[in-house]
């Protein structure tokens, strides 16, 4: 199930944007601000993020101008009532994928979520192909050429994490802290 995290700071609109997503089958998390949605997503595994822009403590420019320059590529789409031109820019350049002006089409919201998984390749299935081999999530298995090993839950979560990211660094503390659990290492 994919775990979508809503960070939004109307409750009206939270409410409904619940109903929407639990209906259609996603996992829904939810956070009134952009530092409360960073604290969460330090802890927590999200495969997309819903974002207003117009938030207390951090806006949602910022917030996605802080993901994009840790280097984390979770999906954005921003839902926000600002619907100018400059608006838009300002958002795209910040680093979000997709924009949808309030009051969104549920229908078309949730399709434009289905194509932003689909373009971070995690629709359906979470799968991880290089070459001949084949990471799958939610299974915890590695197969090459027709053999299939099953992997403890950590270990399996760590190669896949470091296989992802090929070209990124990450240091034990982040490392610990995803896959084990905040504190874990201390």
């Amino acid at each position: 199930m994919f775990q979508i995290l809503v960070v939004e700071d109307d409750k009206n609109t939270a409410r409904l944007m619940q109903a929407v997503l639990k209906n259609a089958g996603y996992e829904f998390f939810h956070t009134e601000n952009g530092v409360d949605a960073l604290n969460l997503m330090d802890n927590q595994h999200i495969d997309l993020i819903i974002l207003d822009i117009m938030m207390p403590q951090m806006d949602g420019y910022e917030f996605t101008e802080q993901l994009r320059n840790c280097g984390d590529n979770t999906p954005i789409l921003m839902v926000t009532a600002k619907q100018l031109q400059e608006d838009k820019l300002k958002g795209f350049i910040s680093g979000t994928d997709d924009y949808m002006v309030n009051p969104v089409n549920e229908e078309e919201m949730l399709l434009r979520i289905k194509a932003l998984l689909r373009r971070a390749q995690v629709i359906n299935e979470r799968k991880l192909n290089i070459n001949k081999i084949t990471l799958d999530y939610d299974a915890l298995t590695v197969t090459c050429e027709r053999k299939i090993q099953t992997l403890p839950q950590k270990e399996f979560y760590l190669l896949y994490k470091l296989l992802s990211y090929p070209d990124r660094i990450f240091t034990r503390i982040q490392l610990m802290d995803e896959i084990w659990g905040m504190g874990y290492g201390l």
